[in-house]
C-alpha cells in the first residue's frame, strides 16, 4: 500500500516539459532517442528509424555576434534536418504587435540551419529539406482554428516554389478539440502535444496516461520526466527559472505600463501645447481680422464723409451692403440701383 501511495505522490508533482530546459533534456537524452524519432516522424509525417542529434549552437563568423542555441537540432536517416524549439514564455514584442519577434526568430533559425549545409561537390537541388518547429505555450495565430500552422515557400496564388524549407508553429493552447477525440484517432503530433501541455496537470492525468499506454515512446518520456521531477536539484533549478521568468515578465509589464503612462502624459502635454499654439494662432487671426474690420470701417466712414455713393464704399471698404447702410444709418434697400 505504501508503494502505491508513493508512486501516486510522485505522479502528482511532475515538472512541466514546456520548460525549454526540460524539453531539451527529455528529447536529447540518448535513452530517449526512440521518443525523439517518434515526435520527428509526427512532424515530417514519415517514419524515422534513426537520427542524429547535433550541436545545438549556431556557428558565428564573429566572436561579437550574438550566440544563439537550438533546443533540439537533429538530422534524420533520410537526411532531413529538423530543429525543435519550445517557447514557453512570451517573447518581448511591440505593444499591439503580431508576434513578429517570434516569427522572425523562427525564420532566422530555419535559414541559418538550411544554409549551413555544405554544397561542395553537389548540386543545390541535393540540399536536405529543413524544418523549424516551434511549440508555443501561448497563442500566436488567434484567428486560425488549427493548433498546427505550417508555412512553406509559395507564390501569391498559393502554388509552392518547392518544399525545401518549412516552418511549423504548434500552439499548445488550442488542444481542446484534440482532447475530445478518441485516443486511437489521434495522430502522433496530437498525442505528443497533449503530453507536453498536460502531463504536469493532475486534472488531465488520466488521458495523458492513456496516451502513454497507447504510445510506448511517450510512456518512456513520461517515466523519465517523473524520475527527473523527483530530483531536488532539478526542482530547485525549475523553481529558480520560474521565479526569474515571473520577475522578468513582471518587470516587462511594469516597464510597458510605465511607458504607456509616460506616453499618455507626454501626449496630453503635447495636446495641451498644441491647444495653446492653436489658441495663439486663433487669437492672432482674430486680431488680424478685427484690425481689418476696423480699417474697413474707417475707410467706409471717410468715404461716406466725402459723400461717396454706397456702391463705391462697398467696393473699396470690403464691407457688406448691410454693414455700410448700418454705418450710414440708412434703411436697407433690397433692390439697390
Amino acid at each position: 500500500m505504501e508503494i502505491m501511495e508513493t508512486e501516486q505522490e510522485k505522479r502528482k508533482s511532475i515538472l512541466s516539459p514546456t520548460d525549454d530546459r526540460l524539453f531539451k533534456l527529455l528529447l536529447t537524452s540518448p535513452e530517449l532517442r526512440e521518443s525523439l524519432a517518434d515526435i520527428v516522424a509526427g512532424v515530417i509525417r514519415k517514419p524515422v528509424h534513426n537520427l542524429e542529434v547535433r550541436n545545438n549552437e549556431l556557428p558565428t563568423d564573429d566572436i561579437n555576434d550574438k550566440q544563439e542555441r537550438f533546443d533540439v537540432n537533429c538530422v534524420t536517416d533520410n537526411g532531413q534536418q529538423v530543429n525543435l524549439e519550445m517557447q514557453a514564455s512570451r517573447m518581448a514584442e511591440l505593444v499591439g504587435g503580431n508576434h513578429e519577434n517570434l516569427k522572425n526568430r523562427s525564420i532566422y533559425f530555419l535559414c541559418d540551419l538550411f544554409s549551413t549545409q555544405s554544397i561542395r561537390g553537389r548540386d543545390y537541388n541535393k540540399l536536405a529539406r529543413t524544418y523549424q518547429v516551434t511549440f508555443c505555450s501561448y497563442t500566436v495565430f488567434p484567428d486560425r482554428e488549427s493548433f498546427i500552422n505550417e508555412f512553406t515557400l509559395r507564390n501569391e496564388d498559393g502554388e509552392p516554389l518547392n518544399d525545401a524549407v518549412t516552418i511549423i508553429f504548434v500552439e499548445l493552447t488550442k488542444l481542446q478539440k484534440v482532447l475530445e477525440k478518441p485516443i486511437e484517432e489521434m495522430n502522433i503530433l496530437e498525442m505528443w502535444s497533449v503530453f507536453l501541455q498536460y502531463v504536469d496537470k493532475e486534472e488531465y492525468r488520466d488521458i495523458v496516461e492513456q496516451i502513454a499506454e497507447a504510445k510506448g515512446e511517450i510512456k518512456m518520456a513520461m517515466e523519465t520526466l517523473i524520475h527527473v521531477s523527483q530530483d531536488e536539484r532539478e526542482r530547485a533549478i525549475n523553481r529558480s527559472r520560474r521565479m526569474w521568468q515571473c520577475d522578468y515578465e513582471s518587470n516587462m509589464n511594469t516597464s510597458r505600463e510605465a511607458g504607456l503612462i509616460l506616453g499618455r502624459e507626454e501626449g496630453r502635454e503635447e495636446g495641451r501645447e498644441e491647444g495653446r499654439e492653436e489658441g495663439r494662432k486663433e487669437g492672432r487671426e482674430e486680431g488680424r481680422e478685427e484690425g481689418r474690420k476696423e480699417n474697413a470701417l474707417e475707410t467706409a466712414k471717410n468715404m461716406a464723409a466725402d459723400g461717396e455713393p454706397v456702391e463705391k464704399i462697398i467696393k473699396y471698404s470690403g464691407l457688406t451692403r448691410e454693414e455700410v447702410e448700418a454705418l450710414l444709418l440708412l434703411p436697407i434697400d433690397s433692390n439697390p440701383k
